[in-house]
């Protein structure tokens, strides 16, 4: 049968099903980012840097974002672009020294102020606006800080990387509004550098041909699309009385593991996307191959072989560690981990889940830091032991991992407790116990190592 010109039972047909029958917000998500990823390809194809200037692409791809954010969120649009124009301001008229700060807790109350509308009434807008501002918070603060560390600070006190990423000028305002709302990475990001992004409207890198790169991705966001149809549904967070501790567990991480596809499609249809633009080429790897993932957010191999909690952050949502590094951890005055927890908390959302997470998660990232130091050693002696202490960490930093994001699941306080109750507080006592048993680890103090270099291997250490 032939309707509107689609066989039925074709791929174009099958598609149209499946998109028509998503709930409207993962509709709307997935209706933009599919219109984002064609975009993508005109702008590479239609304005290359070789035939137009950057005011052109600047230009282009600003205006693209805002129609796009019409058609996603409609007059909350404004409210976008509002803020991209009080930090731009800021960014002109506010002393240097101070700027970044104001423009970190001026985009923090900003989306706390949409996070609580949002948390009053889940279903005030049709696609969650918040997601968007999120991902602005993350642009407009990054540039405030890289701003303060080109035009505050001396060379000697930065790190490679924060030399490399400094502005040592206000940007112009285009290309500020191209950075912060252009269409590429309006949806689901992901978060780049401004000078990263400045380096690909020029076309001053030197890259290939996308293509093929793009394809491997869209392939398979085609089978994490599916795998979230299918198993998002599938199991679900509960405190059964009738359940044993083994089973809770067991659920716990069936639960966690059947939510993630949907955070991998996200993410890696934002990657392609951005790719089919051009940009994330990230040079050539040592078997000759094309890198294109100077913007993955994840590595999902990497997350679910995870042996320790440090491997499973190190591959998810790379992004937003980098951004939650360079703007909390190598600057906290105090107690570095736990404020860089509690603003990502603040970022996610006002949920007490949200919190709670975080709050779960700093004792076990020191414990685990702490066990890995301590014990793995034992384990290094024969490739057995070594295998043995391989698979026992992995599933102990599954179980840990599926504990720890429970309350994100369930976003409430009350269910949250209640589980963990039925589990008596198992993993936020034995942390504790870990941390007073084992011994510490004497460390050499670094020579002539400057803190902002060394910082976030620190974080990366203790998770």
């Amino acid at each position: 049968m032939q309707v509107a010109g689609v066989y039925e039972g074709s791929p174009l047909h099958l598609v149209r099903h499946m998109i028509t029958n998503l709930p409207t917000e993962q509709r709307i998500f997935l209706i933009g980012q599919l219109s984002a990823l064609i975009l993508a390809f005109l702008f590479r194809y239609c304005l290359p840097p070789s035939q137009c200037g950057a005011k052109v692409r600047h230009g282009v791809a600003s205006m693209l974002g805002i129609c796009l954010s019409i058609y996603c969120f409609g007059w909350l649009t404004m409210f976008l672009i509002g803020e991209v124009i009080l930090c731009y301001l800021m960014l002109l008229m506010v002393d240097p020294r101070r700027v970044h700060m104001y423009t970190l807790l001026l985009t923090m109350f900003y989306l706390t102020f949409f996070h609580i509308r949002r948390y009053a009434n889940p279903l005030v807008d049709d696609l969650d606006f918040t997601v968007a501002l999120m991902t602005l918070t993350q642009k407009l603060s990054r540039v405030a800080f890289e701003y303060h560390d080109g035009s505050v600070r001396s060379d000697q006190s930065l790190s490679p990387s924060q030399t490399r990423l400094a502005i040592h000028a206000p940007p112009g305002i285009l290309p500020y509004l191209s950075y912060t709302v252009g269409f590429l990475g309006l949806l689901a990001g992901p978060l780049c550098s401004f000078n990263d992004y400045q380096i690909f409207i020029h076309g001053e890198e030197k890259k290939r041909n996308p293509n093929v790169a793009v394809c491997k991705k869209l392939c398979l966001c085609s089978v994490l699309l599916a795998a979230h149809i299918t198993l998002s549904d599938r199991f679900s967070v509960s405190s059964d009385p009738h359940r044993s501790v083994t089973g809770h567990f067991v659920n716990l991480y069936l639960t966690a593991a059947s939510r993630r596809p949907k955070y991998y499609f996200a993410w890696t249809l934002a990657d392609a996307i951005n790719n089919a633009a051009g940009f994330g080429f990230n040079g050539i790897s040592e078997d000759g191959l094309e890198r294109w993932d100077l913007l993955s957010n994840l590595n999902i191999i990497g997350i679910e072989t995870a042996t320790s909690f440090k491997m499973f952050i190190d591959n998810w949502n790379i992004q937003t560690a980098v951004w939650l590094k360079e703007v909390c951890y190598d600057r906290s005055p105090f107690c570095p981990l736990l404020s860089t927890f509690l603003l990502s908390a603040a970022w996610h959302g006002v949920n007490p889940g949200y919190y709670l997470t975080f709050l779960t998660a700093a004792p076990i990232t020191l414990a685990a830091r702490k066990v890995r130091q301590t014990v793995r050693p034992w384990f290094q002696h024969t490739s057995w032991s070594k295998s043995v202490y391989s698979v026992t960490t992995w599933a102990c930093t599954q179980i840990a991992m599926s504990y720890t994001v429970a309350p994100f699941i369930l976003l409430e306080l009350g269910p949250s407790l209640q589980l963990y109750r039925s589990l008596g507080f198992f993993l936020h006592i034995l942390p504790f116990l870990l941390l007073l048993i084992l011994p510490e680890r004497k460390r050499l103090q670094p020579v002539k190592s400057r803190p902002t270099e060394t910082t976030f291997n620190h974080l990366k250490k203790e998770m």
